[in-house]
C-alpha cells in the first residue's frame, strides 16, 4: 500500500497535511492539488504533474434493441419524412380524386395511393397507376429521387445499429454534469473545492459547489454512481487508477467512465513549510526526474499493472468457485452474425402487423355476415 492510501485510511490527507503546517513534518510525498486556499497553510515543492480535477459517472445503459429500426435516424428526420409522406400522399389523393382523373383512369381508392407512396419510398417500386397523368410526372419523379435517397442512408445506416450497441447520450461536460446528477461526492480533502467553487463567478462552478458532498470515500463514491444519479469527482490520476483497481472488469471493460470534460486544470505538487530551507534540493531532484519523463512512465506503468492484477484477481475467483469465463470475457471476436436480439425489431413489427390484419380481417367476415344476414 502507498503512503497516499495510508494517509487516505488515516484521515484523508488531511491528517499528513496537518503535520506539515504544524511544522512536524518536512514533506508529505502524496500527490496535492495546487490550489490558492492551501498556499495560505503550507507550500509546495516544484510541480511534478498535471492532475486535471475530473468527475467519474456509471455508463449510460444501452438502448432496447427491438427499437434498432429508428436508431439509424434522427427524430428529426423521421419527422421530416412523415411530414413528406403526408404531403405527398393528401396531393396525390386530391388529384387521383377530382372528376378529369376518374374519367380518365377509373377511380383510386386512397388506400391504394398510400400503399404506392409508402412502397416507393421503401424501394418497392410503382404499379404505374400514379404516374399516368403527366401533371404527376415530376411530383412522383421527385417523391423517387428522395425515396432513393433516403432509402439507401437509411439501410446503409442500419446495418451498423443492427450489429453495434448504439451508444446513449451521457454528460461529458461540466454544465451536463450538474443538470444529470443530484449529488458530486468527494473526499474529505474536498472541503476547499466546495469553497473555490462556491466562491466562483461563473453560475456553473456555483451550481458544482452546491451539489459537492465532502467526506466520501472514492470507492463509495464510485458504488454510489452505480445505483443512483451521482458522480464522483476528483484528481484524475487517482479516479483512473481506483477505476483500474475496483472497477475494472475481466474482458477489461468497466461500467464507469470519465468525464471528457476537466472540470479545472491543476498541477501536483508535495506540500512543505513555508520558508523550508531544502526546497531548492527538492525541486531540483523533482525537476530532473519529471524532465526525463520517469515520472510519466512510471504512472503509466503501474496503472497497468493495477487493471492487470484486478483481471487475475476475479479469474482467480471464478476459478475457485467453480464457475467458467464467458467466451467475449478477455477477448473479442470481430466477426459477429445477427443473432435474435439484434433483428427482434423487424419481428416485433411483423407479429404487430399479423394481428392487426388478423383483426381487421375477423372485423371484415363479422361485418359482411351481419350485412347478409340483415337483407
Amino acid at each position: 500500500m502507498s503512503f497516499a492510501e495510508r494517509s487516505s485510511i488515516l484521515g484523508h490527507y488531511g491528517t499528513v497535511t496537518d503535520q506539515v503546517e504544524a511544522r512536524k513534518s518536512f514533506l508529505a510525498s502524496i500527490v496535492y492539488v495546487v490550489l490558492p486556499s492551501r498556499l495560505e497553510r503550507w507550500d509546495y515543492t516544484h510541480s511534478f504533474d498535471y492532475s486535471p480535477f475530473c468527475f467519474a459517472l456509471a455508463k449510460p445503459v444501452l438502448r432496447p434493441s427491438w427499437l434498432s429500426c429508428y436508431y439509424p435516424l434522427s427524430n428529426q428526420v423521421w419527422i421530416g419524412i412523415f411530414i413528406s409522406a403526408l404531403v405527398v400522399c393528401g396531393t396525390l389523393v386530391q388529384i387521383t380524386g377530382s372528376d378529369m382523373w376518374m374519367s380518365q383512369y377509373g377511380q383510386l381508392s386512397t388506400g391504394a395511393v398510400i400503399m404506392e407512396v409508402l412502397g416507393s419510398l421503401l424501394g418497392q417500386g410503382l404499379y404505374g397507376r400514379l404516374s399516368t397523368r403527366r401533371s404527376n410526372h415530376m411530383l412522383v419523379a421527385t417523391w423517387m429521387i428522395f425515396g432513393v435517397v433516403v432509402g439507401a442512408g437509411y439501410r446503409g445506416s442500419l446495418i451498423a445499429s443492427l450489429t453495434l450497441p448504439r451508444q446513449p447520450p451521457r454528460p461529458e461536460t461540466v454544465e451536463e454534469l450538474v443538470t444529470a446528477v443530484e449529488r458530486a461526492t468527494i473526499g474529505s480533502f474536498g472541503t476547499s473545492y466546495k469553497g473555490f467553487f462556491m466562491e466562483s463567478d461563473n453560475s456553473i462552478y456555483q451550481d458544482l459547489g452546491r451539489l459537492m458532498h465532502v467526506g466520501t470515500s472514492i470507492t463509495k463514491g464510485l458504488t454510489d454512481a452505480l445505483t443512483m444519479k451521482r458522480a464522483h469527482v476528483g484528481g484524475r490520476q487517482y479516479v483512473e487508477l481506483s477505476v483500474a483497481k475496483y472497477f475494472t472488469r475481466i474482458d477489461g471493460t468497466s461500467p464507469i467512465y470519465i468525464g471528457r470534460q476537466d472540470i479545472i486544470p491543476s498541477t501536483t505538487a508535495w506540500p512543505i513549510p513555508h520558508d523550508a530551507p531544502y526546497k531548492p534540493v527538492f525541486d531540483k531532484i523533482i525537476m530532473t526526474i519529471t524532465e526525463a519523463g520517469l515520472y510519466e512512465q512510471w504512472r503509466k506503468l503501474y496503472l497497468e499493472d493495477v487493471g492487470r492484477i484486478s483481471r487475475v484477481k476475479q479469474r482467480d475467483e471464478l476459478r475457485r468457485n467453480n464457475q467458467e469465463l464467458k467466451p467475449n470475457d478477455g477477448q473479442t471476436n470481430p466477426t459477429r452474425g445477427l443473432t435474435i436480439t439484434h433483428v427482434q425489431g423487424p419481428l416485433l413489427l411483423l407479429l404487430i402487423g399479423l394481428a392487426i390484419g388478423l383483426i381487421v380481417v375477423i372485423a371484415e367476415i363479422t361485418m359482411a355476415t351481419k350485412y347478409s344476414y340483415m337483407k
